[in-house]
């Protein structure tokens, strides 16, 4: 394999790891806005806030909190 074929492709990974961890960081943040009704994202944030402490937005523990929440 060529020295331009190897960086191509290391290249590739690299643009395809940080595309996968935008598009991971901001799913979450697209559900809630197109499918929580504008009144109930206050509390869903600070339900979210007080579930999960790390800075990045988990997507299936903050969706299984919004539906536990919802369903009492």
């Amino acid at each position: 394999m060529s020295t331009l074929a190897v960086v191509g492709v290391v290249g590739l990974l690299v643009v395809l790891i940080a595309l996968t961890e935008v598009i991971a960081a901001s799913l979450p943040l697209l559900l809630v806005i197109t499918m929580v009704p504008h009144h109930e994202r206050a509390q869903l944030a600070e339900l979210i806030a007080a579930t999960d402490g790390s800075r990045r937005l988990r997507l299936w523990p903050a969706l299984r909190a919004a539906v536990a929440a919802r369903r009492r």
